[in-house]
């Protein structure tokens, strides 16, 4: 009866190492890990190393796939960026030419519209290169075959280790059965598992071997292309905002010039003292001049103008053709000097 009970026993410890076996097989998503020594101190050794591989190429995976997520979203941002800008782009350009006497903001306005439309064609190149320079070639590796079959081989290879340590736990029992009962037919038994254990034992060094080398190269092409996609998107992503910086840099100089010429325009007429009197001359416009405000007066090559005040600021005020105004001094010449306030009122 105790035999029995210990036969019984023991059979419940191989079918319940069995199941867990092929629980570990069919539920198992890598490379399983163990501890326990099936064959010899270099099958450890090998285990370890391709357990160490197997992480190792998860880890690179993992990390593409970050990668990849993160230049999607930039793609998906820059595209709604695009239109975004391009709305605005028409806004301020229509403003600028709607409102073309409102001289400093319109002009600041179209300036900024067209810059704008630089802005996005440099986003657009640069969605373009996420796509072409990280997202396809990090893609294909995540996906391709060399990755695959490299972890395919190591999963033979940990299930072919499961199932080598259930063939010794195997040999061990038949072992003991023989020295219990040595017998011809236990004697068989035992050979026969024996046999087996080193048909694994083969075959685990062979696999082994070709799953190392697989997973060695697999891993060392990861980490050699991860890096460098990483820096073509550092180079990508520096790029265009040096080129956008740029792009706002000339809008900003004009926009500030515009202000500040704005700023220097000349000073609000003054009214005459009704008693004095100042001397008029008549000058000779050099250099065309256009207006920019109410106050300023056009002129054109060889208009002559009557100059009633000279301003230290480098300005003049006067009357041409009807119309009175500031301008530069130094756009006309002086012709001939007038007596008196009010001579010569019209002159073109």
């Amino acid at each position: 009866m105790d035999a029995l009970r210990k036969q019984a026993s023991k059979l419940r410890e191989q079918v319940a190492k069995q199941q867990q076996a092929v629980i570990k097989q069919f539920s198992g998503t890598g490379y399983e890990r163990s501890d326990v020594m099936v064959i010899d101190e270099v099958e450890m050794q090998r285990h370890q190393q391709l357990e160490k591989l197997y992480r190792a190429t998860r880890a690179s995976k993992d990390f593409q796939r970050d990668i990849v997520k993160a230049a999607e979203g930039f793609t998906a941002l820059g595209y709604k960026q695009i239109e975004t800008g391009t709305k605005l782009s028409e806004d301020c350009c229509k403003y600028g030419a709607e409102n073309i006497h409102d001289n400093i903001l319109a002009k600041a306005a179209a300036v900024y519209g067209d810059s704008l439309k630089h802005v996005g064609k440099e986003q657009e190149e640069y969605n373009k290169l996420l796509y072409s320079q990280i997202l396809e070639p990090l893609r294909a590796m995540i996906t391709g075959a060399p990755l695959e079959d490299a972890r395919h081989l190591a999963q033979r290879y940990s299930r072919m280790r499961q199932e080598a340590e259930l063939q010794a736990a195997e040999v061990s029992r038949r072992q003991a059965r023989v020295r219990e009962t040595p017998i011809p037919e236990n004697v068989a038994k035992l050979h026969a598992a024996e046999a087996k254990m080193q048909e694994l034992k083969a075959n685990m060094a062979v696999l082994g071997k070709e799953a190392a080398t697989a997973l060695a190269a697999v891993g060392s092409q990861q980490e050699r292309v991860t890096f460098q996609r990483l820096v073509s998107m550092v180079e990508g992503e520096r790029t265009y905002h040096l080129r956008v910086a740029a792009i706002l840099g000339e809008v900003e100089a004009e926009m500030v010039s515009d202000k500040q010429q704005k700023e220097s325009a000349p000073p609000v007429i003054l009214s005459e003292s009704s008693s004095g009197k100042t001397p008029y001359f008549l000058a000779e416009a050099m250099h065309n001049f256009d207006a920019e405000s109410e106050k300023e007066l056009s002129l054109a090559v060889g208009d002559y103008v009557v100059v009633r005040k000279v301003s230290p600021s480098g300005w003049s005020e006067g009357e041409c053709k009807g119309k009175a105004g500031w301008f530069p001094s130094a756009f006309v010449e002086k012709r001939q000097s007038l007596p008196m306030n009010g001579m010569a009122a019209e002159v073109y």
